[in-house]
């Protein structure tokens, strides 16, 4: 494709050739990361200016936001919500970076677990794109630079890299912890701390600011934000990445691993702190309280360079095996980690073969049950004059999902437990309907007890039938940390999408897909990478009598899957 045509091209939406624009703005992407690696900053300017002025990354960013995105249907306060085909080729060739940016639109979502809510900051359908287009030139620099313990909002990255790090950080050594929480994170960032610490070129500088400065929009209100970064825009995941950057060095400086000498000997080792973050949670652990305290009062001082602040209610100090100030371990992202006196067979060992008298144990935590169980109560509830099947199919998702998120952990009782839990839900509910019938009749008719399948829930679909999920049925397996040194920029497609397969919130069906297509989309033939949305697609349409049949499904692209389904009913309208 010649340079005028990409700049300007004449084609339809579904004809835009994605595998070659994904390749040139991949390529772009790895020479910025490669180049921020070498510091060469210079360079980074120069390609990022490239990458941004391409016609190929402008597509990308605006199917980013109009097909990718799972929040796409949502306005700003231009009231658009989504784009037709035409009119997405029309934003592309209009998109560039004015500096001039309308307010966000103000939408409050409840926070899990509490009676609060979230206040995000929805930019309109230009904005959004925009700063998908700024995001794609800005992250690989930033990705080459993030520090090797931080973990959430960055591609590659999941919680459970950040629970696999904390295991490996007090799995050999009892230690105190820091668990801390900071406050109103994403509405309190300095903005000119932060846009002093992006050092980035004056064009990218000032539309950042203007996103920043842009006002927010509330029941026909408008407020100014002097401060924060609007949760709800596609950039500010990765500013606040930005902005709390420095924090695991500044720990690392203050307590770095050193020999201790006395006299000209070697006399021991003074191990580091480690500081574990994911988003605005972190933890820090080492053996001495004293030097906890420290590191608690040195990121205390550190946060506020950045206009932020420790939460007091959510930040504790606690130890991971003794008692201390009434708790032992710690919740972090729905698990609790702690540690548990065993006799010596049982015994965790250290590296040198000593028993050191427990053993480390991550499991879900007791709230993390309970929210669950709770949305299980809701589900039946709200279902109560619902068939066995609907019940069934709300059901199944909600318990495949939990369990798999809990898969890499100790969670074998606590599914056991899940599922006691359940099936006393589900005998409330049957013997709700049918009040006047006895136990054997409902049994019958609503488990497979009568047909050999024992206290299963299940219904029958015409020479079918469809099971309720067992928490049990998912299977424990451990998951393997990112390697510290590694980002999806650096193109090792093989390490990636090896991953993937791995990943604990991959489902089987997915998981048997990846293996089968060796990690690439089948219409694009593009590998397949963490962070794009996937879904699975009929190889042989079921509206012209396609099974559900696992050699006639594949896995693609969400964009590529809807350029597919175009097709498939132009053919069948033919």
């Amino acid at each position: 494709m010649s340079k005028a045509r990409e700049q300007n091209p004449m084609m339809e939406w579904k004809n835009i050739p994605w595998r070659k624009l994904e390749r040139r703005v991949f390529k772009l992407q790895k020479r910025i990361f490669k180049a921020s690696q070498r510091g060469d900053a210079k360079a980074v300017r120069r390609l990022q200016k490239t990458l941004m002025r391409s016609w190929s990354a402008k597509c990308m960013a605006v199917r980013r936001v109009t097909q990718d995105n799972q929040g796409k249907k949502t306005a700003g306060i231009d009231g658009i919500k989504a784009l037709k085909p035409e009119q997405r080729l029309e934003l592309v060739n209009n998109l560039s970076l004015s500096r001039k940016a309308k307010p966000t639109r103000r939408v409050w979502i409840p926070k899990p677990g509490t009676e609060e809510k979230r206040p995000l900051g929805i930019p309109t359908m230009a904005d959004r794109a925009s700063q998908a287009l700024v995001k794609q030139a800005l992250e690989p620099e930033w990705e080459a630079k993030f520090e090797p313990n931080s973990y959430g909002f960055r591609p590659g990255r999941s919680a459970h890299d950040a629970i696999e790090a904390i295991f490996g950080c007090i799995s050999r050594k009892a230690k105190y912890v820091l668990d801390a929480d900071i406050s109103k994170c994403f509405d309190r960032i300095n903005h000119e701390a932060l846009l002093a610490k992006l050092n980035t070129s004056p064009t990218i500088r000032q539309q950042i600011k203007s996103w920043l400065k842009s006002g927010v929009l509330d029941d026909k209100t408008l407020f100014p934000t002097n401060e924060g970064t609007p949760q709800g825009g596609v950039i500010s995941p990765l500013l606040a990445n930005i902005a709390l950057h420095g924090m695991e060095q500044r720990i690392n400086q203050a307590f770095p691993e050193k020999e201790i000498w006395s006299k000209g000997k070697r006399v021991g080792r003074q191990n580091p702190a480690h500081l574990i973050r994911y988003a605005d949670d972190f933890v820090i652990s080492h053996e001495s309280l004293e030097v906890v305290r420290q590191c608690q009062e040195i990121i205390a001082e550190w946060l506020e360079q950045m206009g932020l602040e420790l939460k007091p209610s959510k930040t504790k100090l606690t130890h991971t095996l003794n008692e201390y100030e009434g708790s032992i371990g710690f919740n972090f992202l729905g698990f609790t980690v702690r540690q548990h006196p065993v006799g010596k067979h049982q015994s965790s060992k250290s590296t040198k073969g000593e028993v050191l008298g427990y053993k480390t144990l991550i499991t879900p935590s007791q709230e993390a049950m309970s929210r669950h169980h709770g949305k299980h109560r809701k589900i039946i509830k709200f279902h109560q004059a619902s068939n066995q099947l609907q019940l069934i199919n709300e059901l199944n998702p909600v318990i495949t999902g939990w369990s798999k998120y809990y898969s890499t952990v100790v969670s074998s009782k606590h599914y056991s437990k899940l599922d006691n839990w359940l099936y006393q839900l589900l005998r409330s509910w049957a013997k709700r309907r049918h009040s006047q019938k006895n136990q054997h009749w409902i049994s019958s008719k609503y488990w497979l007890i009568d047909k050999g399948g024992g206290w299963r829930f299940a219904a029958k679909i015409q020479d079918s039938i469809k099971k309720i999920a067992k928490h049990t049925e998912t299977l424990i397996e451990r998951h393997i940390k990112v390697q510290s040194n590694r980002s999806p920029y650096d193109g090792d497609w093989v390490y990636w999408s090896s991953r993937m397969g791995r990943h604990p919130e991959v489902n089987g069906r997915v998981a048997a897909l990846l293996k089968r297509q060796k990690g690439k989309c089948p219409e694009c033939r593009l590998y397949l990478s963490e962070g794009d949305i996937l879904e699975v697609d009929h190889i042989f349409p079921r509206s012209q009598g396609g099974k559900d049949e696992y050699v006639n499904l594949q896995l693609l692209h969400r964009h590529c899957h809807d350029i597919k389904t175009a097709n498939d009913l132009l053919l069948t309208s033919l």
